[in-house]
């Protein structure tokens, strides 16, 4: 069983390692930083960018002194402890304190929302590159405050030109039936054209203050300087050893001159992202898209023989694929809950929908009487039926998703629009179908039209979720991916390319010959879970007002119900930020299985769970139960009330290795 380990004391808004500090005011005009840690101070008055102890000292994130969120201790299940952190006017959560002390850097020199993304997913590709990158791709919405518009960007990896709906399954159509080699993803037809970097910069060109330039400072030092490897990376070089060693970039970046894998705790330097990075400060995405770089990413996409010398097939990706690839704006997907709005975004992921179709169904529900009980700082024991509810809600939702969303720039959902999916009626429909005495096990999906599509159920994994608030109000909510830990395993200029193009369904038929929505075709994007939402109060008239929440999960196919449980938390069960980051990971894809995370404290794993009356109940509702250890990493920021005044309230998940930082204060 994973240890369940005690929270750490809090931080100061500073990037450190064993040689250097980056300071939340962010490096010198010539970009250079001190190279030795320096050692906690008293707070400044404001507290910016600070989470004080409880005794009112400060730790500097990465300074090695004790309670710093930084310091490398093994991957475990469950740090326990973690309060509420309270903020002025802005706020950055992250699962990672290195790239939460960049972003808060930003944010404190009076960066936007847009400013901050950009820093935090530099550091991020340094930091965590086993979930995500610049060779990786994703989704952001961005809260407009002045203006009260939200905007929805998709920066998902696209397929090359010259796939075929085969491209996964077959070496060639016509010549070659075999599988790829060694394996669809550890071959190059799993590498989609890269999204992040013309991601970042879009949102940063239509949303940002400072100098894009300007925001990579805090990354490349860290890059150059070096950095202790976390428990999670530790763990993700060691479990993937073999493939990562079929390529001779990561084989020197991860592995010792003794082939053995770098350890927890190991300061790891990585020069040649810092060069990467320092080209985008020039050059923007451009620097990935055209040019050198642009070349090493298609040759190692294209290459043919591993480091071991056994065959690789090549992917079919080329510079022009590359060159047309954009960050595309998209219309958000926005339903009413309660006394609430709630946005997620659009396809090609189903993140969105299927967030907004289970919430949609359990409305139906009186949720507020099923909340956990008793409560506690860790979100509490959740309640049987709250569970039940939940669980079958999301059998229904991802039915649905499974046969109907794709990429709807090829296959168009039902009616055109999100509406046939979510419309009041229809979700009236789907939660007649839950029975409160019995599991349906699995949903079938509802009949939407005369569209013969089959189904596919494929299950993503990895990614990274981040929440920013900036000192106007605006909102960034971002989730990102490689796909698998450690993506397509293949490496170039010090970050790993993605593995996304096997979230497509290998088969492009079902067993009937019906096409599947989300098969390969020539520049489509693969559908997504990924689910990054945001939550808004019913105004009076019942348009969108004020901004009151956002959040997300890593998670691959478990996203939404990671989101859902976080959502539901909040909504109705009244939880605070922390509490419903950190509350136990229950839910359900579709089929029998319904997960109850048993890393959480509050849930009782021994004897089977049968020591469990969460388990038991659910078991006798016809719930087959799974409690393994769940890898979620909510990260939430609301926006709430405290002493009459507006103020920011987040919460990062314990199961992950973030911090919470802003212009904090103790109410």
């Amino acid at each position: 069983m994973l240890q369940k380990r005690k929270a750490p004391l809090a931080v100061a808004c500073a990037v450190a390692s064993a040689l250097l500090v980056i300071s939340c005011g962010g490096s010198d005009d010539n970009g250079s930083t001190p190279t030795t840690p320096t050692t906690p101070t008293t707070p400044q008055a404001d507290n910016s960018c600070q989470v004080l102890a409880s005794n009112g000292s400060t730790v500097v994130v990465g300074s090695n002194q004790p309670g710093d969120p930084a310091l490398p201790e093994p991957a475990t299940g469950y740090r326990t402890g973690l309060k509420p952190v309270y903020a002025k006017t802005y706020m950055v959560s992250t699962s990672n304190a290195y790239a939460s002390a960049a972003g808060c850097a930003v944010l404190q020199k009076g960066g936007s929302a847009a400013d901050a993304a950009v820093a935090v997913q530099a550091v991020l590709g340094l930091t965590v590159p086993e979930a995500t990158g610049m060779g990786s791709g994703g989704f952001m919405l961005y809260y407009d405050a002045a203006a009260k518009t939200i905007q929805a960007y998709d920066g998902r990896e696209s397929a090359p030109a010259a796939a075929t709906e085969n491209y996964l399954r077959y070496v060639d159509d016509a010549t070659d039936t075999s599988l790829p080699k060694p394996n669809a993803r550890a071959s190059g037809r799993s590498i989609g054209t890269i999204g992040v970097p013309r991601l970042i910069e879009r949102v940063q060109k239509e949303h940002g203050k400072l100098a894009w330039k300007d925001l990579f400072g805090d990354a490349i030092s860290l890059s150059t300087n070096g950095f202790p490897i976390g428990g999670r990376l530790a763990q993700a070089i060691a479990s993937n050893a073999t493939n990562l060693k079929r390529d001779p970039e990561a084989t020197a970046y991860f592995f010792n001159a003794d082939g053995t894998p770098k350890a927890l705790g190991t300061i790891l330097k990585n020069p040649a992202y810092a060069n990467t990075l320092s080209a985008m400060a020039a050059q923007g995405a451009d620097a990935l898209y055209k040019g050198p770089i642009a070349n090493d990413i298609i040759a190692k996409i294209g290459s043919t023989v591993a480091a071991d010398g056994t065959p690789t097939t090549p992917g079919k990706t080329t510079l022009a694929d590359l060159a047309a690839y954009e960050a595309k704006l998209r219309t958000p997907v926005c339903v009413t809950y309660r006394a609430y709005w709630i946005c997620g975004a659009p396809p090609p992921t189903s993140g969105g929908i299927t967030v907004a179709a289970a919430m949609q169904i359990l409305e139906n529900f009186d949720m507020a009487s099923l909340k956990p009980n008793p409560v506690d700082g860790e979100g509490g024991k959740p309640t049987v039926q709250g569970v039940h509810r939940v669980s079958e809600a999301e059998r229904l939702a991802y039915a649905d998703r499974d046969k109907y969303v794709a990429d709807t720039d090829f296959v168009p959902l039902p009616g055109g629009t999100w509406d046939t999916m979510l419309n009041k009626t229809y979700m009236q429909s789907r939660a007649a179908l839950i029975d409160p005495a019995h599991s349906m096990g699995t949903a079938t999906a509802g009949n939407l039209g005369p569209v013969p599509l089959g189904v596919s159920s494929l299950i993503e994994h990895g990614t990274n979720h981040y929440s920013i608030v900036d000192a106007q109000g605006n909102v960034v909510s971002a989730t990102t991916s490689v796909e698998s830990s450690m993506g397509s395993f293949h490496m170039t200029n010090g970050f790993l390319l993605n593995n996304q193009l096997t979230d497509f369904s290998a088969a492009p038929t079902d067993t009937s010959g019906n096409p599947i929505a989300n098969r390969v075709q020539p520049g489509k994007r693969p559908r997504s879970s990924m689910a990054p939402t945001m939550v808004f109060r019913k105004a009076a008239d019942g348009s969108m007002g004020d901004f009151l929440m956002a959040t997300g999960s890593p998670g691959g196919g478990t996203i939404p119900q990671y989101v859902v449980k976080t959502l539901v938390g909040v909504l109705d069960w009244g939880l605070d930020a922390q509490q419903a980051s950190g509350l136990v990971d229950f839910g359900a894809s579709n089929n029998p299985t319904t997960t109850i995370g048993g890393e959480h404290p509050n849930i009782d794993i021994s004897n089977g769970g049968n020591n469990d009356p969460l388990i038991t109940g659910l078991k006798a509702l016809g719930h087959t139960i799974s409690t393994s250890a769940q890898s979620s990493g909510v990260n939430t920021i609301l926006r709430t009330q405290t002493g009459g005044a507006s103020v920011l309230q987040g919460g990062t998940d314990p199961r992950r290795e973030g911090v919470v930082l802003g212009n904090t204060f103790t109410p």
